[in-house]
C-alpha cells in the first residue's frame, strides 16, 4: 500500500517542533550566542584622541613637513637642565629645558605664545606616556617660516631626558590613550598621522599612516586625481 505524501509531510513539523523542544530542555544555546541565564560581558571603552593643543587643531598646514623617528642609541639626559624635584617635570620650567636642548633652543623664538600664528614656544603640556604614573612633558615651538618642533621629556631620577623629537610645518598632536598622536603634511600632498608609543626608552612609532588629500603623483607623468 502506497504512503500518503500528505501525512509524511504534515509528519515534518512535528519532528522539528520536537527537536527543539529537546533541545530547549537541555539547556543548549545557539552557535555563538548566549546559554539562557548567561550575562553580556561588559565593553570596554576605547580611547579618543585628545588635542594637546586645541587651538592649534583646527588650523590646517600651510605647507609640507614630514615627522621623524629612526632608531637612535639610549637618549642621554640633557646637560645644563634644571634638576626635577619632589614636583615632578610639572614643577620645571619648560623655557628652561628646550633652551637646554640643543635642538629645540632654535626653534624656541621669543618666548611663549598663547595663540597660532606667531613664533615661540606653544603653553607646555603633562601627560603619562610611559605609565609609570608620572607626567612627561610635551613641548611644541612655531617658527616664522612655518615649521613646528615637537619634543617629549621624561624624568629619569633628577635628571631630564629627550625621548622624542618630530618637526613638520604646523603639526598638531594629540593624546590617544597613553600614546601621542602627531600629524603632518609631506611634499607629496597627503597628510600623514604617525602615532608614538613608549617602549621603555623612548617613544618609537607603531603606526604611520597617509592619505591623500589631492591628486597623487605619478612617477612618470603629471598627476592623476
Amino acid at each position: 500500500m502506497t504512503r500518503s505524501p500528505r501525512r509524511s509531510t504534515a509528519a515534518a513539523p512535528l519532528l522539528c517542533a520536537a527537536a527543539l523542544a529537546a533541545l530547549a530542555a537541555a539547556g543548549c544555546a545557539a552557535p555563538g550566542g548566549l546559554a539562557p541565564g548567561e550575562s553580556v560581558a561588559p565593553v570596554s571603552p576605547q580611547p579618543q584622541p585628545e588635542p594637546l593643543w586645541p587651538a592649534w587643531t583646527g588650523e590646517p598646514p600651510r605647507a609640507a613637513g614630514a615627522a621623524t623617528g629612526t632608531r637612535q642609541p639610549p637618549p642621554e639626559p640633557l646637560r645644563g637642565a634644571p634638576e626635577v624635584g619632589p614636583g615632578g617635570l610639572a614643577a620645571v620650567d619648560a623655557t628652561a629645558v628646550v633652551k637646554a636642548d640643543k635642538r629645540m633652543k632654535l626653534f624656541l623664538g621669543k618666548g611663549v605664545i598663547h595663540a597660532p600664528g606667531g613664533a615661540g614656544l606653544r603653553p607646555p603640556v603633562h601627560l603619562d606616556l610611559t605609565g609609570n604614573g608620572q607626567q612627561e612633558l610635551v613641548v611644541a615651538a612655531d617658527t616664522e617660516s612655518g615649521r613646528t618642533a615637537l619634543s617629549v621629556y621624561a624624568a629619569e631620577g633628577s635628571r631630564i631626558v629627550p625621548v622624542l623629537f618630530t618637526i613638520g610645518r604646523r603639526l598638531t598632536a594629540e593624546s590617544l590613550g597613553r600614546d601621542l598622536l602627531v600629524r603632518t603634511a609631506p611634499d607629496d600632498g597627503s597628510e600623514q598621522a604617525v602615532r608614538y608609543h613608549w617602549d621603555g626608552t623612548r617613544m618609537t612609532v607603531v603606526s604611520d599612516e597617509r592619505r591623500y588629500t589631492g591628486p597623487v603623483p605619478c612617477a612618470d607623468g603629471p598627476s592623476s586625481p
